[in-house]
């Protein structure tokens, strides 16, 4: 038995490792799951059986509150391999962070430090060998808490369970995207649970994403819930702009805080870009694309990194971004980000957690 701060931990290792089956040069994101998982229980107000074990199934009730109710949180977290197999985690504090907010909105308990960013540690170190080498890879992890009361009543739960799985992943986007801007449908309305990364903002984004790929666009642009007229976040990230000398964010509570978005805006400000976290209307940006003054737009996020935009939709009209090769900023981004997080330069921001 290994000590989480004040949190006992057992760890039971695999049997039988599926590490030799796993082809590590054609990874498909998401698909394939490392030997083990992290797992602890919430009960009578107080978290209990941290266990690392084996990656499996769980046995779950039919009236298991999530399934009913929706209580159900989750982030997303890239670790990397250095050249010397240095294993470093990108931030863990900040999603940490940011998922006891979606804990706190959904009103769930929230997870201690000890229990998601020293269980994390303890994790990829049983598992360190699961992290990819090559660059453009990572191993994603994916930290989530549900309800598990089995009982019908809307109320929150009296019980939870906090998991992290990982898995080795490529890109998640292989391409520039195209967006189409939404004028219909609602991803967030101010007050709502915009800000928090639960289940349900994904699965109402799945019908109006299926429209938008049947017109041949790879995601949504997100638009305000009111007037359908400010630009929120694309259906997997946030949205960032250059603007005539500008970097410039659209910002508010129906927009994911991400943490790489984040990272992006502490980058310009330490190079001297001018930065700016306001509303952005649809108008200003379309005009800025037809004049020339908008000359870069790129969705950034943990799974997406960043990801040039190439073309958005408005009402069946297509307007084109200049060339991916001519963007300075965002390739200046890509290209020190890529260097930062696999351990080839030196990290001035503490940003890298080395397991």
């Amino acid at each position: 038995m290994n000590t989480i701060n004040s949190f006992p931990i057992q760890i039971e290792k695999t049997k039988q490792s599926r590490l030799s089956q796993v082809d590590f040069q054609n990874l498909k994101f998401g698909q394939v799951m490392s030997d083990h998982m992290l797992v602890a229980n919430y009960e009578n107000g107080t978290w209990t059986d941290v266990s690392i074990v084996p990656y499996g199934d769980l046995s779950i009730s039919p009236s298991l509150s999530a399934l009913h109710y929706g209580q159900a949180i989750f982030e997303g977290i890239k670790a990397y391999k250095f050249a010397d197999n240095t294993v470093s985690i990108f931030r863990p504090d900040q999603n940490w962070d940011r998922f006891n907010k979606s804990a706190s909105r959904l009103q769930m308990p929230e997870v201690p430090e000890g229990i998601f960013i020293e269980g994390l540690k303890k994790l990829l170190d049983v598992d360190r060998d699961w992290v990819p080498s090559l660059t453009g890879t990572a191993l994603y992890i994916r930290p989530f808490m549900f309800a598990t009361e089995a009982a019908l009543g809307v109320h929150p739960s009296i019980s939870y369970k906090f998991i992290i799985i990982t898995c080795p992943v490529g890109a998640y986007y292989s391409k520039p995207i195209s967006l189409k801007v939404e004028t219909f449908y609602t991803r967030a309305a101010a007050g709502g649970v915009g800000f928090s990364k639960n289940a349900g903002n994904y699965a109402l984004s799945l019908y109006p994403t299926q429209l938008a790929n049947d017109e041949s666009y790879d995601q949504i642009m997100w638009t305000d819930a009111a007037e359908h007229k400010y630009i929120e976040e694309a259906g997997t990230a946030n949205l960032i702009f250059r603007i005539g000398d500008k970097i410039i964010t659209p910002h508010g509570d129906t927009i994911l805080h991400g943490v790489t978005r984040r990272t992006i805006i502490a980058l310009a400000d330490k190079w001297g870009y001018q930065t700016e976290q306001r509303n952005v209307s649809v108008a200003e940006l379309l005009e800025g694309i037809d004049n020339g003054t908008v000359t870069e737009a790129f969705a950034a996020g943990t799974a997406a990194t960043i990801t040039h935009i190439s073309r958005i939709g408005y009402n069946g009209k297509d307007y084109q971004l200049p060339p991916v090769e001519g963007r300075d900023f965002s390739n200046k981004v890509l290209n020190y980000l890529d260097d930062l997080r696999y351990g080839k330069i030196e990290d001035p921001f503490g940003w890298n957690t080395i397991v």
